[in-house]
């Protein structure tokens, strides 16, 4: 695609800070999630606008890391997840768990350090005979197709239920449907006939109408006592301050150092390592990904060394603050792709609003009220490109030679169909069962083609 802004590019400053407002939305729900999932999960109280801060820090530090080429945000990262779990529900106390997650995220850190000098001596070549088109593009696509249910979910979800007390799913989703497809179309139609500005924001507009609607089911609901009809919680505006400093995760995790021992450091060891060399995984297809997009083949210039260190080291920084490993979002490099905006100025704004955004109640309690069906309907078209993407990667494969047709068969039924396998406290999700299935079926089948050949 044709980009508007290259990654050179230097937008005026107003409209920089309107970019990087679009490109918080887009992240914003995940990143967010993953510390409200392990608070769920565990009993514990990690800060969301800690884990906001954390992203923006782990984004700058990637941002120079990769010489600003790489225009991608960093966010929490649902691969660690279970890691997290493993942090506050190991040997020692809860407390303890703070120290944990941030001694997890200097464990998966350096897997990518001792990766990135591998890669520097070794090169990259490994890397694409390991990972051709054939591999990487279906790779990509299951990153997009695995996420499609979320983004269904959310966009079928978000009626209040007053017993509950709670925002649930309702057999009424009609409302929910109602907003999710008038975000979705708001988004597409300014894409698609929107003049200047208009097709470089159609997310920033896509929300607010979809946010409008739903405030209009809310006061309806609220005016004539029907809770299927209200989409937004008003009341967290109630208490609501000017000015907060986050719960950042160090300052927590000094609370719990003394209940450190040798056998807690082991078991966050176990948790956190092996997910790190799955997230390795989809780091490669990430970033071939975003080449892609921007027509540079990022694991030569600036390398895969420097962005793995990025990754690696952005993620340190990120858990420090807000207790998440990072990891670069595919929610990023779709907006990239819908707004043809991969301007890293903009990036580089995104990562500062991150940070100074953490400290404000009001936009932050603003962005939590953001119904889940409103991003759902984002998220359509986010994950859509993604897979899309893919799928436009497999152009230049010969699909009539039955290897390549095998090949990508594979790994886009394992990923499809939801192949996951849990080994001990590690969990290789869709996107690393496919991959490495994808992988494996290749080299065999490249070696039969080297035995034809050799006859």
């Amino acid at each position: 695609m044709k980009l508007t802004y290259n990654v050179k590019d230097k937008p005026k400053f107003g409209q920089v800070i309107v970019f990087a407002i679009q490109q918080l939305l887009a992240i914003l729900a995940a990143t967010i999630a993953v510390p409200a999932i392990v608070n769920q999960v565990t009993g514990s109280d990690m800060s969301q606008s800690a884990a906001l801060f954390g992203a923006g820090v782990g984004t700058l530090v990637y941002l120079l890391f990769t010489k600003f080429q790489s225009p991608v945000f960093l966010g929490s990262s649902f691969a660690f997840l279970g890691s997290m779990f493993a942090a506050f529900g190991g040997a020692a106390s809860m407390s303890a768990g703070y120290a944990g997650i941030i001694i997890g995220a200097v464990f998966a850190g350096l897997v990518y350090v001792l990766i990135a000098l591998i890669v520097k001596f070794a090169g990259v070549g490994w890397i694409n005979k390991l990972m051709p088109a054939v591999v990487i593009g279906p790779t990509v696509a299951i990153i997009g197709l695995s996420l499609a249910g979320n983004a269904i979910g959310d966009s079928l979800a978000g009626a209040y239920d007053a017993n509950a007390g709670a925002y649930i799913m309702t057999t009424n989703v009609w409302v929910s449907l109602i907003c999710a497809l008038v975000t979705l179309f708001t988004v597409i139609i300014c894409s698609v006939f929107g003049k200047k500005m208009m097709k470089l924001i159609p997310f920033i507009i896509g929300i607010l109408a979809g946010y409008v609607v739903a405030s209009i089911f809310t006061v309806i609901g609220i005016q004539t006592g029907n809770d299927a009809l209200r989409i937004i919680d008003f009341s967290v505006f109630k208490n609501m301050g000017i000015f907060a400093i986050p719960d950042f995760t160090v300052i927590k995790a000094f609370e719990g150092i003394s209940a450190i021992n040798g056998k807690y450091i082991a078991t966050i060891a176990v948790a956190y390592v092996p997910v790190a060399f799955v997230v390795f995984a989809e780091h490669i297809a990430d970033h071939k990904n975003l080449s892609s997009i921007i027509e540079t083949e990022l694991l030569e210039e600036p390398g895969l060394h420097r962005t793995l260190l990025g990754d690696g080291v952005g993620s340190m920084a990120g858990a420090f603050f807000g207790g998440c490993p990072n990891t670069t979002y595919g929610e990023s490099v779709g907006c990239v792709a819908i707004t043809g905006n991969a301007s890293i100025v903009t990036i580089l704004a995104t990562a500062v609003l991150a940070i100074v955004i953490s400290f404000f109640d009001p936009f932050v309690t603003f962005l939590s009220t953001i119904p889940s069906c409103v991003m759902g309907g984002v998220c359509i078209t986010l994950y859509g490109f993604i897979a899309v993407s893919g799928l436009k990667m497999l152009q230049p494969v010969d699909l009539n030679n039955n290897r390549n047709l095998f090949t990508a068969s594979v790994i886009l039924i394992a990923g499809i169909g939801g192949m996951t396998l849990k080994i001990g406290q590690v969990t290789l999700t869709e996107v690393a069962c496919a991959l490495i299935l994808g992988i494996v079926v290749n080299l065999v089948l490249s070696a039969k083609k080297t035995e034809e050949k050799g006859e």
